[in-house]
């Protein structure tokens, strides 16, 4: 069942011998937001020269998958595409959290040694 407000989700174009559509440009979307995670995961490990994790890589994970999952349970309807991209979310969500409340936590470390010495507060 097709609606009008969503006929233009339809429409296609090829491109580079590419059947370009509105959700394949969101499936494209979320793969590169998913792969560019690998590149933000290795320039935060060499100028750290050692292997680490930053926030980014989690968020790009997230983001990417939103996408890759809204391509495959709307327009592909792929019960294999969508449980792929659903079964690590709750990961994704969870290092989120435990990264945020680490920041919010050295931040509120940071404003209390600032206030109980002055000479930090100056700074």
């Amino acid at each position: 069942m097709r609606y009008a407000r969503m006929e233009w989700l339809i429409h296609s174009a090829v491109l580079a011998l590419l059947v370009v559509t509105p959700w394949k440009i969101v499936g494209w979307m979320g793969s590169v937001v998913f792969s560019i995670r690998f590149f933000l995961q290795w320039i935060a490990s060499e100028r750290a020269k050692k292997s680490i994790i930053p926030i980014g890589f989690w968020e790009c994970s997230l983001l990417g998958s939103l996408l890759a999952l809204s391509y495959f349970a709307i327009y592909r309807r792929d019960s294999v595409g969508v449980i792929m991209t659903l079964m690590p979310l709750p990961l994704y969500v969870r290092n989120l959290y435990l990264k945020w409340r680490e920041v919010l936590l050295d931040k509120r470390t940071a404003n209390a040694a600032a206030h109980a010495d002055p000479q930090i507060a100056a700074r």
